[in-house]
């Protein structure tokens, strides 16, 4: 009777440890790449899935999209500046069994392709471009990137240059460059401003010809406005002026005279200093 319950748990415990070793769940992101005698016979999950002890292996695979740093590399660029760049790699395995049978470890190996396409890149492109037109870069190291693991199995989405580096010295040369071409737009902004007004005091001048007396209706209306500030100090033109004071001097000259009612034959009265007795007989 012992012996019987004694062979009774250990073929129990021989069930269970086959039935262990021949059950596997797999999530819904994993898949098993199934060797049978070591020979591929497919990929199997997610979920529950059975085994032949012993004769079966398998190995897991994730199907999630990967974040890889690439280690910083050493760029000389095609204008023989040297550069420190480093960037980041987004892939994800779309063929479990390729990568599985097509390469060892295909994390390692996109990574390495990864920094020997960056370096070859990068290499060809100037600083100007480096720094400036990062897009069509990335866009190049994907598409390369792409074509060199896709045997694999896998799959890069994104590649992103995250950040270049050059020398101090290179980077004040720069910044001194960028100042002088803000100070030549500032130039070329005030020259086009003047040539604009320039071009509008040219045509109030043709309107203003027409009729002189409109630049002095302005002028006074600038005297004006002028002489709200009680420590002004005004200028007179003399060619502005002059019309004013021979208007004034034409008046002095020819004063107005108003004849008066005469009385007895005797001497008229003048608007003036009294007529001497000669001129009042003539």
């Amino acid at each position: 009777m012992t012996a019987a319950v004694v062979a009774l748990v250990v073929i129990l415990l021989a069930i269970v440890v086959l039935a262990g070793a021949s059950v596997r769940i797999l999530r819904e992101y994993e898949r098993a790449v199934l060797f049978r005698l070591g020979r591929l016979t497919g990929v199997r999950g997610p979920g529950l899935i059975l085994l032949i002890p012993i004769l079966d292996r398998i190995v897991r695979v994730s199907l999630r999209t990967v974040t890889l740093n690439v280690p910083p590399q050493n760029v000389i660029t095609r204008d023989n500046v040297p550069a420190h760049v480093d960037a980041v790699v987004y892939f994800r395995v779309v063929d479990a069994a390729a990568s599985v049978v097509s390469i060892e470890d295909a994390v390692k190996a996109t990574s390495q392709i990864a920094q020997t396409t960056l370096r070859s890149v990068l290499g060809k492109a100037e600083l100007d471009a480096l720094l400036s037109e990062r897009e069509r870069l990335n866009e190049n190291l994907q598409q390369i990137i792409d074509e060199q693991t896709e045997p694999w199995g896998v799959k890069v989405s994104t590649v992103e240059i995250k950040d270049v580096g050059i020398p101090a010295a290179m980077q004040h040369a720069m910044a001194r460059q960028a100042q002088a071409e803000r100070e030549r737009r500032a130039k070329v902004i005030n020259a086009e401003g003047e040539f604009q007004a320039a071009a509008r005091l040219s045509q109030a001048a043709d309107v203003i010809s027409q009729n002189p007396t409109t630049l002095q209706l302005r002028y006074l209306q600038t005297l004006s406005e002028i002489g709200t500030n009680q420590n002004s100090t005004i200028v007179f033109p003399l060619d502005i002026v002059k019309p004013v004071m021979d208007a004034v001097k034409a008046a002095s000259d020819t004063p107005a005279q108003a004849e008066l009612p005469r009385g007895n034959g005797t001497t008229p009265l003048v608007n003036g200093p009294v007529a001497s007795q000669g001129e009042a007989q003539r």
